[in-house]
């Protein structure tokens, strides 16, 4: 019965460390431990150089985004089943 519960933790919780851009942008000072949102930010901020790439941005922002959409697929059954089983009316 916990099951349902405890996916859905999961997934929330990896999604909300996988977000967590203002702490890596604090804590870290070395480009060594940069993570990928801290990158990214830095790539749309132009370190990079000139000009607005939006084309290269937008890609890069799709390609942060794979990893918390496909850990919400694999669970999506017990993500939904859990949303559906309080409204069981017998």
């Amino acid at each position: 019965m916990a099951r349902p519960a405890l996916i859905t933790l999961t997934i929330l919780s990896f999604q909300g460390s996988w977000n967590e851009f203002t702490h890596f942008l604090v804590s870290t000072q070395s480009g060594q431990y940069e993570t990928l949102t801290t990158g990214l930010a830095r790539f749309v901020s132009g370190g990079l150089g000139g000009g607005t790439q939006y084309p290269l941005k937008l890609a890069a922002a799709l390609l942060s985004t794979l990893p918390v959409a496909a850990l919400f697929f694999c669970f999506q059954r017990y993500f939904v089943s859990d949303a559906n089983a309080g409204a069981v009316k017998e």
